[in-house]
């Protein structure tokens, strides 16, 4: 008769056990919805446009403020991307390439204009020609849009999404790029 308890516990405990596992799991791959690969898809190559941005600093402008702000945008997007690519490989989804970051998206009928607060060929080429006081006027400017819309793009994400780690990654999008924005306003008002 013990045997038979010690047993029916072992089954239990392994049921239990493998139970947890495929509900609770941290896999990426565990569950998610087409609203989360929408949002990794275009998050990675708007951040990668923010990144890009954010690197013209060094070499346009000397205001420490701005060149402190660019490399904390920098560090910020560039281990989400990272961490958003992952997600990706793992759902078994495209990974926006580098190029114009929207080659190999799932959902065809987005561009880069189509996501809010991307900059046109036109900005970005007026910002790369801009230096000191005039960089920094551009780059707050252009930067506060680009994060307004990537707020957009996040609330979107915590209404919709459904992967947890993508929803809370969403949450900290809005919560630090409002930070951001706020510096960026008290800055141009300066």
């Amino acid at each position: 008769m013990r045997i038979k308890t010690v047993l029916a516990t072992l089954v239990a405990a392994t049921t239990l056990t493998v139970l947890t596992a495929c509900s609770g799991s941290d896999d990426a791959s565990a569950s998610f919805n087409d609203a989360d690969v929408t949002f990794a898809q275009d998050m990675i190559p708007h951040h990668r446009q923010a990144t890009e941005m954010a690197g013209l600093a060094a070499e346009r402008t000397e205001n420490a403020d701005v060149l402190t702000l660019a490399e904390q945008i920098t560090a910020a997007q560039g281990p989400e991307i990272d961490m958003m690519s992952g997600w990706l490989k793992s759902w078994d989804k495209k990974v926006p390439s580098d190029g114009d970051g929207m080659e190999g998206m799932d959902h065809g009928s987005s561009s880069s204009s189509d996501m809010p607060g991307m900059m046109s060929d036109d900005e970005m080429a007026a910002l790369e020609d801009a230096s000191g006081s005039e960089f920094d006027r551009q780059f707050l400017t252009m930067m506060t849009a680009h994060h307004e819309g990537a707020i957009e793009m996040a609330k979107t994400e915590e209404a919709d999404g459904k992967y947890a780690k993508a929803v809370a990654l969403a949450k900290e999008i809005q919560k630090d790029q409002a930070a951001e924005i706020s510096t960026m306003e008290s800055l141009l008002q300066s």
